[in-house]
């Protein structure tokens, strides 16, 4: 779950610092610090060394992200809205809520501690990449996203919980979240604002 989150979010905030014509070393940065400011960040929470500082072979895997997103952007105008980079960050999404609510499990965090760090996880890259973008964290308004992976990382404990088998706990985490994520894509799914809720209240 681990790798396939590193090069999906690697590849994802690589093709933005693209759009936002940042040289190859912008390019870079952002692409990795999408993929490992999540993972490094539950690492901190739960008292361990951060995984990018232990092994050489995770720097690689987002290395790897960073090149394919290169390569899509030759291949393709607008490389951040292709379907492979959407695809890639959905699958990146449930595949990081999923290794961080097996990480919090296994260090025996309470629901909430599992639901939180699952969530973390999964958004926290995005949310530092879209700092270095210079722009407000996307996940703090109008989409459906960090939401997919709270939805994820509560299947997770659930179905641990209650049916005590962590293989298949991982399977639905992933499945809900890049399922509720593709469904957001797809038609459009977005939070209300308070000004909305306030709109329909007066309507």
């Amino acid at each position: 779950m681990n790798t396939v989150g590193l090069v999906a979010f690697a590849l994802v905030g690589a093709t933005k610092a693209i759009r936002e014509e940042f040289d190859v070393f912008g390019i870079a940065v952002v692409g990795l610090v999408t993929a490992f400011a999540g993972g490094a960040t539950r690492d901190v929470l739960v008292d361990r060394v951060p995984l990018a500082l232990r092994s050489f072979g995770e720097i690689g895997f987002g290395v790897l992200g960073v090149a394919l997103a290169v390569g899509l952007n030759v291949a393709f105008d607008s490389a951040d809205e292709h379907p492979i980079a959407l695809l890639s960050d959905a699958v990146g999404l449930a595949a990081f809520a999923t290794a961080g609510a097996i990480v919090a499990t296994n260090v025996g965090l309470s629901g909430f501690g599992v639901v939180a760090i699952a969530t973390i996880n999964a958004v926290g890259g995005g949310a530092f990449a879209d700092v270095l973008l210079d722009r407000s964290p996307f996940i703090l308004f109008d989409d459906f996203y960090a939401s997919c992976a709270v939805l994820g990382g509560t299947c997770y404990w659930l179905v641990t919980t209650f049916a005590g088998t962590p293989g298949a706990a991982a399977a639905v985490c992933a499945a809900v979240t890049v399922g509720s994520r593709a469904a957001a894509v797809t038609y459009g799914w977005s939070l209300p604002t308070a000004q909305t809720l306030d709109r329909r209240a007066r309507g």
